[in-house]
């Protein structure tokens, strides 16, 4: 069976106790056989909620999330990437963290699963992995609803990306800063956020602890180098095709953004325009606004199931 036990929860992850989680064995491609762990909590015969993490963090990043919503109307999935979280190691060579491969194993995944409709929800890099991983169930015809936060699902006219992102593709220095000093779960989280000390003591462990050592931090500088440099980077012709679902997508949506996010805060508006039928909600948290308004994030899931 696909399904097994999940790893054990270690210390620093103790705040994910009262949320149930499980493991995914994979079975096709390069990754077969590896573990894919996941929260799983919630009825099994209630509304599906999938929500995707970005870097560097993992599934620990949605648990305040979770916590507000009632596990008797929705099922909350959450995974953790190959290389992140409780996840097994895709590969020590960050190359090998491709857009394409994330989706080969969460689109798997999740049509083990079969979910009947799902809202859908993503931040970072988890707004396109959500979005691509629905494609992979009928060619996106089973969502509900969508809710993004400091993400984006839109493709640059000249794709370039952040000055994070260019110095993630210099030669030898980004590997010895992102592999070697642990950048960014270890330096950088906290001067992202509005309230820097809402990334510190026990919270902050939890995104540093599951980066330990030379190739378990070939993760964050992979995911770093998924985003384009230029019109002709591999991840862009799946991001075109989840910037034309994105575009094309009529039903309930709800954004959700922190406007003191310095990589992504600007972001709003291009995604205001590309879904005009969204509810907005703008605050002053930062990057990882999971961690400062998850309130206002369940309130964005209710309000689509609601719709």
């Amino acid at each position: 069976m696909p399904f097994v036990d999940p790893p054990a929860l270690p210390d620093y992850a103790s705040a994910l106790k009262r949320l149930e989680r499980r493991a995914y064995r994979i079975e096709l491609g390069p990754d077969a056989g590896k573990r894919l762990h996941f929260v799983d909590h919630g009825q099994r015969s209630a509304t599906p909620v999938l929500f995707m993490h970005g870097n560097p963090t993992w599934s620990f990043l949605w648990r305040r999330v979770i916590a507000c919503l009632d596990p008797a109307r929705f099922r909350c999935l959450a995974p953790d990437l190959l290389g992140f979280g409780l996840s097994d190691d895709l590969s020590a060579r960050p190359g090998d963290h491709t857009l394409a491969r994330h989706l080969d194993v969460l689109g798997e995944w999740l049509r083990a699963i079969d979910p009947r409709e799902l809202i859908l929800v993503g931040q970072d890099w988890g707004g396109p992995l959500v979005i691509g991983s629905n494609l992979r169930l009928d060619q996106g015809q089973r969502a509900k609803g969508v809710v993004l936060g400091n993400t984006s699902v839109l493709v640059p006219t000249r794709p370039r990306g952040t000055r994070f992102h260019r110095f993630a593709r210099s030669p030898l220095l980004s590997d010895l800063v992102f592999r070697g000093l642990g950048f960014p779960q270890r330096l950088g989280l906290r001067q992202v956020q509005g309230d820097p000390a809402s990334i510190g003591g026990a919270v902050g462990r939890a995104y540093r602890e599951p980066l330990r050592g030379w190739r378990r931090r070939s993760g964050p500088l992979g995911l770093a180098r998924m985003v384009p440099s230029s019109s002709d980077h591999p991840s862009v012709p799946l991001l075109r095709e989840i910037e034309a679902w994105s575009r094309s997508w009529q039903g309930p949506t709800a954004l959700v953004w922190g406007k003191r996010d310095p990589i992504l805060g600007r972001a709003l508006k291009r995604h205001r325009e590309a879904f005009p039928q969204a509810s907005v909600r703008e605050t002053e948290a930062g990057h990882f606004l999971q961690e400062e308004v998850p309130e206002l994030l369940a309130a964005a899931v209710a309000e689509v199931a609601d719709a």
